[in-house]
Parts: C-alpha cells; sequence; structure tokens
C-alpha cells in the first residue's frame, strides 16, 4: 500500500471516528475552532474514546469561531492555529497552549500537472492572491518552471471565507515575502481578499480547488492528503526548493522558541533553514484561567496529556509535528499555575 493512500484511509477513519464521538458522548468534553488539526484531533478522540470511554464533541468551524465561543464560555476549550496575544489572554482571562505543529501548502486544479511539478515563491503567490498575475503561463511563473508546460488558463484564487487561523498562518506568511501584502490586505484570520472566491473551513476551500479548473488554494496538508490533489513546491526562506513532508515541517518547527515565548506566543512562518517548509505553524487550546466548571477543564487537560504521551505516531502519520517532551513539559507546568477552580486552587496537580 502507497504511503498516500495509507494517509488517506488514517484520515478517513479518524474522521469517521469523530462523527461516533460527536453523536455518542456530546457532554463529555466540548470543544471548538480551527479546522487545520481536525484530522488529528479526529484521530486522537477516537482513540482516546476507545481507551477510556470519554468522547469528544468538536466542531470544526474556524479559528474565529473557536475564540468566540471560548470567551463565550459555550464550549471547554477553544482551537485557533492564530495564537492571542499575551495582553489579550490576560484582558480575556484566557490562557494558551500548543497541541501540535503542522503546514499548509498551495493546491492546484490544472490539467497534466502533477504533484510538485509546479514551483511557486513567496512573490508570486502574493502577487497571484493581490490580482496581479492572472494566467498560469504568465512570465513570472514561468520564469520559475522552466520546461514545464504550463496551461494559458485563467488563475482562480481560493480563499477562506471564515475566520481562520489558516489563514492567519498564510497572511502571516504573504506579509513576511510581500512588502505590498503587508501594507494592502495584510495579516488576520479574516482579511480582504482582492479577488477570488470563498470557501467554509480547510474542507471548503479543497472542494472549491478540486471543483474549478486552474484554481489554486491554501489547505493543511492533511486535506490536501486526503483528497488526492495537487500541490506545489514552495521556496524556503534560504531559497531552496521544497515538496512538504515531515521532514520540512520539522525543520520549520525546530526554530520556535517554546521558553521564551510569552504565552506560548510563537510564529513558524518563513523560518530559516533550506529544509524549512514555509507555511509552516503551531495550533494552539485556548482556556479560561478561571474555571467555572473544573471538572471539565480536568478531562479536558487528560485528553490532551494523553495526546502528548500517546498521540505523537497518530500525527505523526497525518503528517502533523508533535510537541517535543521538553515543551510538554513547559505545556503542563502552565496548567498548573495557570488553570484553576473559582477558589484558586489548580485543576491538574
Amino acid at each position: 500500500m502507497s504511503a498516500l493512500k495509507n494517509r488517506k484511509m488514517i484520515i478517513a477513519a479518524a474522521i469517521a471516528g469523530m462523527t461516533v464521538a460527536n453523536g455518542a458522548f456530546a457532554t463529555d468534553i466540548t470543544g471548538a475552532g480551527a479546522t487545520f488539526p481536525y484530522p488529528i484531533y479526529s484521530k486522537w478522540a477516537e482513540a482516546y474514546k476507545a481507551k477510556t470511554g470519554i468522547g469528544l464533541n468538536y466542531q470544526s468551524i474556524g479559528s474565529g469561531g473557536g475564540i468566540k465561543q471560548i470567551n463565550a464560555k459555550t464550549v471547554d476549550f477553544g482551537a485557533s492555529d492564530m495564537p492571542l496575544m499575551p495582553d489579550v489572554l490576560e484582558k480575556d482571562g484566557l490562557t494558551q497552549f500548543p497541541a501540535v505543529m503542522g503546514g499548509e501548502v498551495l493546491a492546484v486544479n490544472l490539467p497534466d500537472i502533477k504533484k510538485g511539478e509546479i514551483k511557486l515563491n513567496g512573490k508570486v503567490i502574493a502577487d497571484i492572491y493581490l490580482g496581479k498575475i492572472t494566467q498560469w503561463d504568465a512570465p513570472e511563473i514561468k520564469a520559475l518552471n522552466k520546461g514545464v508546460k504550463l496551461p494559458d488558463m485563467k488563475i482562480t484564487v481560493v480563499h477562506r471565507s471564515d475566520g481562520s487561523g489558516t489563514t492567519f498562518i498564510f497572511t502571516n506568511y504573504l506579509s513576511k515575502v510581500s512588502p505590498e501584502w503587508k501594507v494592502k490586505p495584510g495579516v488576520g484570520t479574516s482579511v480582504d481578499f482582492p479577488v477570488g472566491v470563498g470557501g467554509k473551513g480547510n474542507e471548503g476551500v479543497a472542494s472549491y480547488v478540486q471543483r474549478i479548473k486552474g484554481s489554486i488554494g491554501y489547505v493543511e496538508y492533511a486535506y490536501a492528503l486526503q483528497n488526492n490533489m495537487t500541490y506545489t513546491q514552495l521556496e524556503s526562506h534560504d531559497g531552496t526548493y521544497l515538496m512538504p513532508s515531515s521532514e520540512t515541517f520539522q525543520a520549520a518547527a525546530a526554530g520556535a522558541d517554546w521558553v521564551h515565548a510569552p504565552g506560548f506566543y510563537e510564529i513558524l512562518t518563513n523560518e530559516a533553514g533550506k529544509k524549512a517548509w514555509p507555511i509552516t505553524g503551531a495550533t494552539f487550546i485556548l482556556m479560561h484561567t478561571t474555571q467555572e466548571k473544573p471538572e471539565n477543564a480536568k478531562e479536558v487537560l487528560k485528553f490532551y496529556s494523553w495526546a502528548y504521551d500517546n498521540g505523537a505516531k497518530m500525527a505523526e502519520e497525518l503528517v502533523y509535528v508533535p510537541m517535543p517532551a521538553p515543551v510538554v513539559k513547559l505545556i503542563r507546568d502552565s496548567w498548573k499555575d495557570k488553570i484553576k477552580d473559582t477558589t484558586g486552587k489548580s485543576v491538574w496537580n
């Protein structure tokens, strides 16, 4: 069985497992937010339920929705691919910690083009999303792809329509490689894209790219694998062209300095290194520092503690990067210090 087919089967089984958890154990642990980590949260939930009997009801609604729901206290935890600044965490009475890391790819729908056959760099991607490059056989794309027969076809840009941490990671990357992007659309979970069509969630973007000839869209790598999508090579910070892989995601993640990151605020886009995938990011869990339902909070922490200890192999099978052991220790220490009941007693001990 090919590695790609194996990954697709794992993802499909994981999502099926999450559906069961949603239906049978909807009151056990509740979370909402980022679509970026949905495949691995699904896989973890399936295995955790089999082990403990406790299910996870996770709504894959986008990071913006996750932030809104945790602030409204309608879920036990929120999930966001955009880390919140320390002052925002303090103002809203929240704490955050990274769950896992992964990469985004540029998926394309082009006739007779194979996976990784086309190369793109940051400036060209930014100009495509700015609406300045509108044809696949434009000189700027041809210059990067000598010997590749590019189609005479209009580019249809696909982006997220919902508040999205995937968009935050993507636009953060574009702001680092394109001064024009930084000044105009800028960075955020939701920006005013100059051109294109919007899809809801990674699922929505993947669906649009699959259906529209000549399209390009940014999706988390697991969605590209699940849907057998064609994706491009990308130029690293150091000028090498890379294929997405565990190795290139790990090379980018190696640049993270979690020890000195206040509130675990760390961005992993455009990291230095010849093998560092340029659109890499962590995904974060948001919880209230004062817990009105401490038993619920403890169950959430038990789930993620189990995932750190037992979920690394599952994460790697889906081409995510597990959190390193020293970082997991920092995370658990933060739970003891930051997450307490209404009497001030630590929920995690």
